[in-house]
């Protein structure tokens, strides 16, 4: 590490220049980078995924993208039978060519699902294009077929996952979060810092998430990237960006406190502090290795993606900071220029008070994190509920609400799609499974073609909900016993894709952790505190995605804070993408404490000692950090989409929690009654002392 910094130092102009010509150009092209993210969360090789290639190839419509549902909500006193001749004439509107239509009045059985007594819906299905607007190039077409069309004075309004979904036309570039981030983390860089020293890490960010960018773009040329990418980079890039950048820039300034000149203090700062970062950059590109290996194509993509923001990050405060530092540190010591003392008053305080108090400390912290952790156990995994996006009031999700409301099935936006050769006995078969509300057949050439035909089961309930779940599954198990029946759609996909990541991938997780033991047994020269550090992160993270059940799943203050519904599961792929990024960023704080405890008990301090020192210097460091990360994923949870707003919701509680909970209590006060046994180091496995941050 000091070699590097001497090269750095000894080749500023070129750094600077480097780094400035590579930023430029991924700024640059960072629109071109975004334009070129995928939407497409397939999961090849599954049942269901295969199932929907077969009904796209055979009749050129749906499978994986839900159909659009046409509402017609008639006024008070108005019923479906008296406007049927209007209702009849406005659907046959929808007859495109190319395209599948059902209506109730379609001469199949399971006709009269699509209406009750003051409403009536068609579900259509247009051929779909690629991107995040499926129907992008059929909406036009169908708004203008019913253009001026009333029914009993109603207008027809088109709502519908594929609607829903696209946030009611709410879209904004990825800019307005980053600003959003942005203006939290100069807010918080501005109290820790006092001067014009503030504007470093922001800097230091810019310049690590438009190389990312970069990045990303060359990856694109590859393989597809999913559209979540940009959020990541954009928002965890620049949390992590400024996370490490404060911890060598605090340490820099400890350093000239005790009277070190500017580059012995940018020396000192990068062989402390630059250690940590480089250990910290590592395991959190360690965890998101996760993801890579995971067998679902976009997961990897958003794997590797999410790969470039820590090494970028390590690799921009290795080389760039300490030129900052070295060049212009001193004269952004404006206005203040005094330094404030590297400790914390207020983390001495705390630390001595859960050292002195540790086992009440470690029973109260473990307490609270287990009766956070406990709404986990009743975890669902799919796609949230439709009616927690038809929320607000924009004409799509106004729609939805009132089909629900005057009884139409729940399950009607979302039908499980059939093929068959035998499509008469596949309604017999599939309308008597319970749970099943009808089952749809109509003639024609759209419905059939190759051989087989469509039909689609309308289920009763949502089929992320528990009875709908229960309901797909018999309709699966019942459609096993028709000859050469294959079952797709968007709810049997979503359950092929739990299966895929949770079934077959269990062992993912005892990969991450040993590999990461491996690193950091020997940074810490100890056996029990990378022990203590992982499991730590187990139930931190455990707590975390308690509380995301609580809030989303069971819709405890949804409304409150994002305006929306219970979603009544979690979308299936946060989990394990948030297990990636918070057990990452959580162990960054992790080395940081551990590696400061370390550096006091090395100076000859006896363990209560070392863990109050090490609280009181990295206790103000790692709060500041948490916050803007904390900030940043606020800033992600304004995204106009259900599934990133339970995300990001996901990685907020999980730092906060690990930045006060586990960190500033948990962690001292484990360290303290474990007292000498957190020094235990085979003697052969030593190789001399390591620097601590």
């Amino acid at each position: 590490m000091g070699r590097l910094t001497d090269w750095v130092l000894a080749h500023r102009r070129l750094v600077v220049l480097g780094w400035l010509a590579v930023a430029v150009v991924g700024g640059v092209l960072a629109p071109t980078t975004i334009d070129r993210l995928g939407f497409d969360f397939s999961t090849p090789g599954q049942p269901a995924y295969e199932a929907n290639q077969a009904i796209v190839e055979a009749v050129g419509t749906g499978g994986g993208v839900d159909p659009l549902v046409v509402t017609v909500a008639l006024p008070e006193g108005a019923t479906v039978a008296e406007a049927r001749p209007e209702l009849t004439a406005a659907f046959e509107r929808l007859r495109q060519p190319g395209w599948r239509v059902a209506t109730p009045f379609d001469d199949t059985p399971g006709a009269d699902v699509l209406a009750a007594d003051g409403t009536a819906v068609a579900l259509v299905w247009p051929p779909a294009v690629e991107g995040p607007a499926p129907y992008a190039a059929a909406l036009p077409q169908l708004e203008g077929a019913l253009q001026g069309v009333t029914v009993a004075g109603a207008e027809p309004v088109v709502t519908g996952t594929p609607v829903l979904a696209e946030g009611g036309g709410d879209e904004r570039p990825i800019i307005v979060e980053i600003a959003l981030g942005a203006g939290g983390a100069i807010v918080v860089l501005a109290l820790v810092f006092g001067s014009l020293l503030a504007l470093v890490p922001l800097l230091v960010a810019a310049v690590a998430i438009t190389t990312t960018f970069l990045l990303v773009l060359a990856l694109t040329t590859v393989t597809d990237v999913s559209f979540i990418v940009q959020y990541l980079v954009g928002l965890i890039g620049l949390g992590v960006a400024i996370d490490y950048s404060l911890l060598v820039v605090m340490r820099w300034r400890e350093e000239r406190a005790a009277g070190a000149d500017d580059l012995t203090a940018v020396r000192t700062a990068m062989t402390t502090a630059g250690r940590a970062v480089v250990f910290s950059g590592v395991t959190v590109a360690i965890s998101l290795l996760s993801l890579v290996v995971l067998p679902l194509p976009f997961l990897r993509t958003v794997g590797f993606g999410g790969l470039f923001i820590p090494l970028v990050s390590v690799l921009v405060a290795l080389t760039l900071l300490p030129v900052l530092l070295a060049s212009a540190g001193r004269r952004l010591e404006w206005p203040r220029r005094r330094p404030r003392g590297a400790e914390s008053r207020t983390w001495h305080r705390i630390g001595t008070t859960v050292v002195r108090h540790r086992w009440i400390s470690a029973l109260l912290a473990t307490g609270v994190l287990l009766l956070l952790a406990s709404p986990v156990l009743g975890i669902r995994l799919g796609s949230p509920e439709v009616s927690a996006t038809a929320t607000g009031s924009s004409p799509a999700a106004t729609a939805f609400q009132r089909l629900t409301a005057d009884g139409l099935p729940a399950g009607l936006a979302r039908p499980v799609e059939v093929l068959t050769d035998d499509r008469a006995a596949a309604v017999e078969q599939l309308a008597a499974v319970e749970g099943v509300a009808g089952v749809l057949a109509p003639a024609g050439e759209a419905w059939q073609g190759g051989g087989a035909g469509v039909v689609d089961v309308v289920l009763a309930e949502d089929p992320s909900s528990t009875a709908g779940r229960e309901a797909l599954t018999a309709v699966r198990e019942a459609a096993d016993g028709l000859d050469g029946a294959r079952v797709g759609g968007t709810a049997a996909g979503d359950a092929d894709s739990v299966q895929a990541i949770y079934g077959n991938a269990w062992w993912v997780l005892p990969l991450v952790v040993v590999i990461t033991f491996a690193l950091l047994a020997p940074a810490l020269r100890s056996i029990w505190l990378p022990v203590k550090a992982l499991l730590l992160n187990v139930v931190s993270i455990a707590a975390a995605y308690g509380m995301t059940v609580w809030i989303w799943q069971e819709g405890h203050l949804t409304d409150l804070l994002f305006g929306a519904t219970a979603t009544g599961t979690l979308t299936f792929w946060v989990p394990v993408a948030a297990f990636s990024f918070l057990f990452g960023l959580s162990m960054d704080y992790e080395v940081f404490i551990l590696s400061r405890i370390r550096e006091g008990r090395d100076a000859g301090m006896t363990t209560d000692e070392a863990t109050v020192h090490g609280v009181g210097y990295t206790g103000r460091l790692v709060t500041s950090a948490a916050l803007i990360l904390f900030l940043a994923f606020v800033a992600l949870s304004t995204v106009p989409v259900v599934d990133v707003k339970i995300f990001a919701t996901t990685l907020a509680l999980g730092i906060l929690l690990d930045a006060t909970v586990v960190r500033g209590v948990l962690t001292p006060a484990l360290v303290a009654l474990f007292g000498d046994v957190n020094w235990w180091w085979p003697r052969r496995l030593v190789r001399g002392r390591s620097t601590p941050a």
